[in-house]
């Protein structure tokens, strides 16, 4: 949960996660996305980013949605905020 906005190869930690996965395993988890609020973007490109809490490349909402669907068979997002909770299940 909570954590892959930290991660600085997104596109592997998404592939390793959908890989290890049973059939019918969930992967729940929230954490933030761009373009939701402009407060949140500036603290995350300026502060955040900058201490190393956060690693860029951020995906958007319908950025988010395209990836997990080509991954998972079934995908629940609620967004609330600039933070994203997801419900996936392969």
């Amino acid at each position: 949960m909570n954590g892959f906005h930290a991660f600085p190869d997104k596109e592997k930690a998404f592939s390793e996660t959908a890989r290890l996965l049973k059939p019918g395993g969930a992967f729940i988890g929230c954490f933030y996305i761009r373009g939701k609020s402009k407060i949140t973007d500036w603290l995350v490109n300026n502060i955040l980013s900058k201490k190393g809490w956060f690693t860029p490349p951020f995906q958007t909402e319908d950025e988010l949605r395209r990836r997990l669907t080509q991954l998972y068979s079934r995908v629940e997002l609620e967004t609330d905020g600039s933070i994203v909770c997801f419900n996936c299940v392969k």
